[in-house]
């Protein structure tokens, strides 16, 4: 598989590392000299130092035998532009594009039928939202997110020493809990992802990944001493474009919110935006202001600013007033193993989110989504089993999967089945699975004959 990307920025650079590593011939494009010079010292990938808007470039480039040209550069008109000249040489190659802005989202539709035919439009910002909404109502969750259009839920819970489940092994987890039982799809320990067998034993502080239907989720959480809880007040560091779109979100669900917004161009903005939302012109990490804000009254405070810092020092400061629930967006993937450490544990990324969304779409088959967690270690890939399949009709005990790889469950007729060595998947069943981040390659591998997964 060919790949063309267009922007060598955070997003660009991920997609290349991810790609490189899975053996895929990937071609990178873009102006800026260092941005190009620090993927080519770093990555095994072709580099071009050129504008991925110019037809030329994107010639020389090989368009003609690209799969796929990703246009995820920090200008939605460059990204516009690119995808519109690869569909003028190359109507056949699938056309990704991030879009940021907006206002481009009522021509979502055309764009996609009319040039440059664009494929999938990529705006992560909505999808930090739609995050950020889901981590709300979980105070005790690190990581909240569904598959199966919702009906299958996944959250990553930190256990303290005081949980039930410290000390146990997965094996007795079934006497323990009995049809209740979680199922525990990844632990994430001392920074290291472990894909769990039933021998794994339960360690306090562990991050626990776990998949639970919808309808049982609330029951699931309570053997983990955790509930869902309604939010009623939102206090938003950062009136952005997503702390704006949250804000309205939470005006629709009649939820009372206030923006601190540094800047006061921006401030006035919000509020001829705004319908209910309080918009308060200010430094979002001034303890004195929380304190005349009341911050300690707040059930969540979200801290979306475009500077990982503030944000960090604002969680940290919301913490020490008494708020539990706090939410932070970061941006540079190197901060990530360091946020547990410093209590930090709600971490949202619109980097992270545009990748998941492009993976999903660069795998081959019938992938339907392809979800990274903790800073891209480990990933959950939910497909539908193709009747061709090799690893259909026959127990799972029969099929070798790669260390660092499991099957988290199957779904069939809207039921979901928790997986042991005598299940055996049936055409057209949606299957979850989970893989560390080196067993994606073999993963692939081993699945892209037998269930055209990628």
């Amino acid at each position: 598989m060919k790949i063309i990307i267009v922007g060598a920025g955070e997003v660009g650079y991920n997609i290349a590392s991810r790609l490189a590593s899975e053996n895929k011939q990937v071609v990178v494009i873009d102006k800026n000299p260092e941005a190009v010079r620090h993927l080519f010292e770093n990555l095994d990938v072709q580099v071009i130092t050129a504008s991925g808007s110019s037809p030329k470039v994107l010639i020389d480039a090989g368009i003609n035998e690209a799969d796929i040209l990703l246009a995820v550069t920090d200008s939605d008109e460059t990204n516009l532009v690119a995808c519109l000249m690869g569909n003028l040489i190359s109507p056949t190659t699938k056309k990704l594009a991030r879009l940021r802005d907006h206002n481009f989202s009522p021509y979502y539709d055309r764009l996609k039928k009319e040039n440059p035919h664009i494929d999938v439009i990529i705006n992560p910002e909505i999808e930090v939202v739609d995050t950020i909404m889901k981590l709300m109502i979980v105070p005790g969750a690190v990581d909240v997110g569904d598959f199966v259009d919702g009906q299958v839920k996944y959250v990553g819970i930190r256990l303290d020493s005081q949980s039930p489940m410290v000390g146990m092994r997965l094996i007795d987890f079934s006497s323990k809990f009995g049809e209740d039982s979680p199922l525990i799809a990844a632990i994430i320990r001392n920074n290291e992802v472990i894909v769990p067998r039933g021998n794994t034993k339960i360690e306090s502080k562990d991050l626990i990944y776990f998949v639970s239907e919808a309808e049982k989720l609330e029951k699931t959480l309570n053997l983990f001493g955790e509930k869902t809880v309604p939010i009623q007040r939102a206090l938003i560091i950062g009136g952005g474009r997503i702390g704006e779109r949250l804000a309205k979100l939470l005006e629709k669900d009649s939820i009372k919110t206030k923006i601190i917004e540094a800047d006061i161009d921006r401030c006035h903005y919000l509020s001829e935006q705004m319908d209910k939302t309080v918009v308060l012109h200010g430094d979002g990490s001034d303890q004195k202001l929380f304190l005349e804000e009341n911050v300690d009254q707040s059930d969540v405070v979200v801290s979306v600013t475009n500077d990982d810092e503030t944000n960090i020092l604002v969680s940290l400061l919301a913490k020490n007033m008494g708020v539990q629930n706090t939410i932070t967006r970061i941006g540079k993937s190197n901060y990530f193993p360091l946020l547990s450490s410093i209590g930090i544990e709600k971490v949202v990324s619109p980097r992270l989110s545009a990748v998941s969304s492009i993976l999903q779409e660069i795998r081959k088959g019938k992938v339907l989504s392809d979800i990274s967690i903790f800073g891209e270690r480990g990933e959950f890939i939910e497909a539908i089993a193709l009747e061709t399949s090799e690893i259909t009709d026959k127990p799972l005990k029969k099929i070798s999967f790669p260390a660092g790889a499991i099957l988290v469950c199957i779904i069939r007729d809207g039921q979901i089945i928790i997986p042991s060595g005598d299940s055996v998947i049936k055409p057209k069943d949606r299957i979850i699975m989970f893989a560390v981040k080196h067993a994606v390659k073999k993963l692939e591998k081993l699945l892209t004959v037998k269930l055209d997964f990628f």
